[in-house]
């Protein structure tokens, strides 16, 4: 299962984030600023065609796809060097798959750790401790390589291509933007880079920012993530968090005032399965309508095995409808009349939105 961790400095709103994805209530919620350990729990990714298909099928249960959510202790400078709580920040990073990083905009009573506003400064701060603790793990590797007395026959290709890694972040550029052909990424293939995770960045507005469209540091902020090819969401965390509380009715109506089409946490829960280069496929039925999450350039078979073994081992065919067709026309019925139902074999690459029958045989 997908793993995301919020990560950001102190105070800037990620166990709000973090109680948004995983559904917990504000007023009962556990979970507080200061800690020392993450927080982990499952968060749901709302998806509005699983809720169109389950008003479609009205199911006895309806599942959506999933994201393990870790709300990583607050980071400090120097967290690469074990100042403040920064082993359990980098083990926590470390689990993760993907990074949503938290940056604070909105205005407060409380003072920002570094004094001011200033959301590209905090996303380099976090940046900077990522890369010295890849550079930290990096110099030790080789040393240890180096001072082996038996040292194995690999040892050597792996000293040569850690040696290129730790050269492009003296540079201060992060492992994700270093070239590597396809032996020397073998070498290095069990070792994670943090540097090398994709990141997303979220300005956490308050009220009168979201409805005004400004806050401090914005142009520089889209600028650095456009030049550095980071998703940016822009969400009002705390007013979100109010809002959840809401019957759906009066939901809509505060999202409304506040001119937000969608959650900003839908739009966090969309962006990490981007980076990720995750889809969702669906099974429809009376028992249940479901998303499943699978790589993006899957097959059928591939996919047939995610949702039991056995459907992927004796795999013959999958009944396709896709889920577009389904909306405009209203039925199964109604596409098989119009032919756009197809069956297709083991090697189709699956879509997102493909709704899927496996037909197998064990």
């Amino acid at each position: 299962m997908p793993t995301c961790g919020i990560i950001g400095l102190p105070m800037v709103g990620k166990t709000t984030v973090f109680n948004l994805l995983s559904g917990a209530r504000a007023e009962t919620s556990k979970f507080f600023s200061g800690r020392t350990e993450a927080n982990v729990a499952m968060a749901r990714v709302p998806d509005k065609r699983i809720d169109f298909l389950a008003g479609l099928y009205r199911p006895k249960k309806t599942t959506y796809a999933q994201i393990e959510a870790i709300d990583v202790p607050g980071l400090v400078r120097g967290a690469s060097e074990g100042q403040g709580i920064g082993n359990a920040f980098l083990d926590s990073v470390r689990k993760a798959d993907a990074l949503i990083h938290v940056v604070r905009v909105f205005h407060s009573d409380l003072e920002h750790v570094e004094g001011t506003i200033d959301p590209v400064r905090d996303v380099q701060t976090v940046a900077f401790e990522l890369l010295m603790a890849d550079m930290e793990f990096v110099d030790k590797r080789i040393n240890r390589i180096q001072e082996a007395k038996k040292k194995p026959p690999q040892s050597a290709a792996e000293a040569e291509v850690l040696g290129k890694i730790l050269q492009h972040l003296e540079q201060e550029l992060p492992f994700s933007q270093i070239v590597l052909d396809e032996k020397e990424r073998e070498v290095i293939a069990h070792y994670t880079f943090l540097t090398d995770k994709p990141l997303i960045v979220v300005a956490n507005l308050d009220d009168a920012q979201l409805g005004s469209g400004h806050y401090p540091g914005k142009e520089a902020l889209h600028s650095y993530c456009q030049t550095q090819s980071l998703s940016l969401v822009e969400i009002s965390a705390n007013s979100e968090m109010e809002i959840a509380e809401l019957s759906g009715e009066d939901r809509e109506l505060f999202f409304a005032d506040l001119g937000i089409e969608e959650p900003g946490i839908d739009r966090i829960a969309r962006a990490a399965y981007q980076v990720l280069g995750l889809i969702s496929f669906f099974t429809v039925g009376d028992d249940e309508v479901r998303a499943w999450t699978v790589n993006r350039g899957s097959t059928a078979k591939q996919a047939a095995g995610k949702i039991h073994s056995d459907l992927e081992r004796g795999f013959i065919r999958a009944e396709l409808m896709r889920y577009a067709d389904l909306a405009e026309h209203g039925s199964a019925a109604k596409l098989k009349e119009k032919g756009l139902v197809s069956l297709e074999g083991k090697d189709y690459i699956v879509h997102d939105g493909d709704i899927l029958s496996i037909r197998f045989n064990v």
